[in-house]
Parts: structure tokens; C-alpha cells; sequence
């Protein structure tokens, strides 16, 4: 993806991204760009309601997940406060676990059981076997 990352954040916020474009890791550097720009809390707000405009504007709307969102920019939070990279690509060569073991960074912090819990989807769970 040859945007930068104003433009990569204007377009995903205003809707205009392809979403072809919205892989896994463009979910990453939108967690990257917003705990840079505004801090873990704040990162967290936009990302949720961001995400789930995207998956209702292109989607059916089902497939946006809050506890796994949530988690997800806690995960690239965890690493963003050891990184001493200036851009995303810098940061992910630092960490190459975001993109080739994600699933398993999650899994040390939730069971199949509480991630998958009914009420996952719709609000954010705490992880029952590691906390952040």
C-alpha cells in the first residue's frame, strides 16, 4: 500500500479505503498510527468505531469483533512501547510476531472459550489467562 500514513488514516476514517486494501496488516498499522497519534485509550475509541463503520459501510456488519479489536491494539500497544522504530515498517521488521504469529500472541491472553464468549463481539472482555 503506497499511502502514507495521513492518507492511509484520512481514508480508512472517512470510508474511501478499498477495502481490498484493510489486510491484517493494515489493521496493524492503523494501531500503530493511532497510539502514535493519540494515545492507548483514545486508539482504542477511534479503532472500535472506525472498524466497525468500515465492516457496515463495506461489509454485512457481522464481522467486526470488540474484544478482539480491543486486544489487538493492546498487543500492538505492548510492542509500541519497546520499539524505538519512526515507522510502521521499521516496527514490524523489530517484531515480525505481529504478522506471522498474531493468533498466538491473542492466545496468551485469551482461552477459545472467553474470546469466542457471546458477548465478545458486542463488548470488550478481559483476557482470563494473561492480563495486558
Amino acid at each position: 500500500m503506497n499511502l502514507s500514513d495521513a492518507e492511509f488514516e484520512n481514508q480508512f476514517r472517512q470510508m474511501t479505503l478499498d477495502p481490498t486494501l484493510f489486510t491484517h496488516e493494515a489493521h496493524l498499522r492503523l494501531a500503530w498510527i493511532h497510539i502514535d497519534k493519540y494515545g492507548i485509550n483514545e486508539a482504542i475509541e477511534n479503532i472500535c468505531d472506525q472498524i466497525k463503520q468500515f465492516d457496515s459501510t463495506h461489509g454485512d456488519g457481522k464481522k467486526f469483533h470488540v474484544t478482539m479489536t480491543v486486544a489487538a491494539v493492546k498487543v500492538v500497544h505492548h510492542f509500541f512501547q519497546k520499539s524505538k522504530a519512526t515507522s510502521f515498517q521499521v516496527f514490524l521488521k523489530e517484531f515480525p510476531r505481529l504478522t506471522s504469529h498474531f493468533k498466538d500472541l491473542l492466545d496468551q491472553h485469551y482461552s477459545q472459550k472467553r474470546m469466542f464468549h457471546s458477548d465478545a463481539g458486542e463488548q470488550y472482555i478481559e483476557p482470563d489467562l494473561l492480563p495486558f
